[in-house]
């Protein structure tokens, strides 16, 4: 499993406590429990006192409706995107308190033709997050590809958390998005770091599952999360119900991981 290729020397998560931090939840691969963690690490952030924008950046809307936001009528984050209204007039606010959202809506597919030409596209979320400053963490759920909408989270954001099945295809699309956050870097977003990695539905009786985990742990000794979410029933209809994890099954085994999970987050961030 020789694939994966990459240097993360220098590299750390920290930030100072007075500003919003910024982490995109990226992975261009669908199915892999992105929109998963997105929701229930911000639930978890913010059942734990800390003030948390989840952005719903996926045309799928997944994140919004799995908070039991509904379908979005009005104003949502492809409006704030286009520049027609500020992101603090299309927030809602979610459960538990603290937790507010930027929605997402079908529109927001089209915002990247709509973008195409427009000077600075690549940075129109990163101009409509300077307008909200209330915030201890911005969560950005990424749509699952390497499009516009993708660029412009990881242009905006401070670090990336990505969250991968423990599977070959997925070291695939692992060594694609690392050459993306690289190139961001580069040209675009010379503050974006790898936040880190993420093994989510889990299963310890595949044999290909542990031997992928033991391959990242070789590569990645400081970025790979020592929380593993596993596959778990429950974590997986808790968006029909349109809660997060723990307000619909705080004791099965997928609300402890996301509670494990935003332990390890904010000592990752050098935060209480």
């Amino acid at each position: 499993m020789g694939i994966l290729r990459a240097d993360f020397h220098g590299e750390t998560a920290g930030s100072s406590a007075s500003t919003m931090r910024i982490v995109a939840v990226a992975n261009q691969k669908g199915g892999v429990g992105k929109t998963t963690t997105a929701v229930n690490l911000a639930a978890e952030l913010a059942q734990g006192g800390q003030r948390v924008l989840l952005v719903d950046l996926d045309p799928q809307a997944n994140a919004t409706t799995g908070l039991g936001l509904g379908h979005v009528d009005g104003a949502s984050i492809y409006h704030a995107l286009l520049g027609e209204v500020p992101l603090t007039a299309v927030l809602r606010a979610a459960s538990p308190a603290g937790l507010q959202v930027a929605p997402s809506s079908p529109d927001l597919a089209g915002a990247e033709v709509e973008l195409y030409g427009r000077a600075g596209r690549e940075q129109r979320l990163r101009e409509a997050l300077t307008t909200v400053a209330d915030f201890d963490f911005c969560l950005i759920d990424c749509p699952p590809a390497l499009n516009m909408l993708t660029v412009n989270a990881l242009v905006a954001a401070d670090a990336v958390l990505i969250p991968m099945q423990c599977e070959y295809y997925a070291l695939e699309g692992l060594t694609q998005l690392l050459g993306t956050v690289r190139r961001v870097r580069a040209g675009l977003n010379p503050r974006l770091q790898v936040h880190g990695l993420l093994r989510t539905m889990f299963d310890a009786r595949n044999r290909l599952a542990s031997e992928v985990g033991m391959e990242l742990e070789r590569h990645f000794p400081d970025k790979l999360y020592r929380t593993v979410v596993p596959r778990n029933i429950r974590l997986a209809e808790a968006p029909s119900f349109g809660r997060a994890i723990l307000e619909h099954d705080p004791h099965c085994a997928g609300a402890q991981a996301y509670r494990g999970v935003a332990a390890e987050f904010l000592r990752r961030e050098c935060r209480p």
